[in-house]
């Protein structure tokens, strides 16, 4: 019965998908795109402070760029939700993974090198507007583009239900450690394509993401 509520946006599958394409990117701006972490700003916050703390402003101010558009992202989705909330036509939502595939492509062409620092303001500001709109899978709270949460409440879970024995937490559990499977997967393809195929291996993400908003199309028919 579960199953037939479920929006879209909730889903495993379409989770799954956006899992790997947030272990790609990762994979990507890390090996690509000069050692930046564009999903989770945690490491970027400290190595802009490392670099304030050697009075070295200019790399402090790269590692600052990324920060700020991953707060720009988060502001974005926010106004397209007040503004499409009540849109049923294309779901606000629908309008956020489109909006993801074109910026990805685009960083697809930007050159590698003088150019970084900008594709990385995408691919930040994609991640931070991903991880702000889809942020349930089955009713419980995830993050597709980073794995700390995912794995504290996987594992919580898990020995909830070793205490319970309680099947809902076992599956709850499951799925989480599945969406850390899947941005590993994503991570790895990320590593292998990145070495083969360079800058243009991230248009895998946009073929990724221009699957998900074909089946955000379903999302008032699940």
């Amino acid at each position: 019965m579960e199953e037939k509520h479920l929006q879209m946006s909730e889903s495993f599958f379409l989770t799954a998908i956006l899992a790997i394409v947030g272990g790609f990117l990762d994979s990507y701006s890390y090996l690509m795109r000069g050692h930046v972490f564009a999903n989770a700003q945690t490491g970027n916050i400290v190595l802009f402070g490392v670099n304030l703390q050697k009075r070295d402003f200019t790399q402090a101010f790269y590692y600052f760029v990324p920060i700020l558009a991953f707060a720009v992202g988060v502001i974005l989705v926010e106004i397209i939700k007040h503004f499409y909330k009540e849109e049923h036509k294309i779901h606000w939502r629908q309008r956020i993974v489109a909006l993801e595939f074109v910026l990805i492509t685009v960083v697809g062409f930007i050159p590698l090198g003088q150019y970084d620092v900008v594709a990385n303001v995408l691919i930040s500001f994609v991640c931070s507007m991903q991880v702000e709109t889809f942020r349930r899978v089955h009713g419980h709270p995830f993050a597709s583009t980073m794995c700390t949460g995912n794995l504290r409440s996987g594992t919580e879970a898990l020995c909830q239900y070793f205490k319970t024995g309680d099947k809902t937490l076992k599956q709850k559990s499951l799925r989480y450690y599945g969406i850390i499977t899947f941005f590993i997967i994503g991570a790895v393809i990320g590593g292998f394509l990145t070495g083969r195929a360079g800058g243009s291996s991230i248009f895998i993400c946009s073929i990724l993401l221009a699957i998900a908003t074909i089946l955000m199309a379903k999302e008032f028919r699940i």
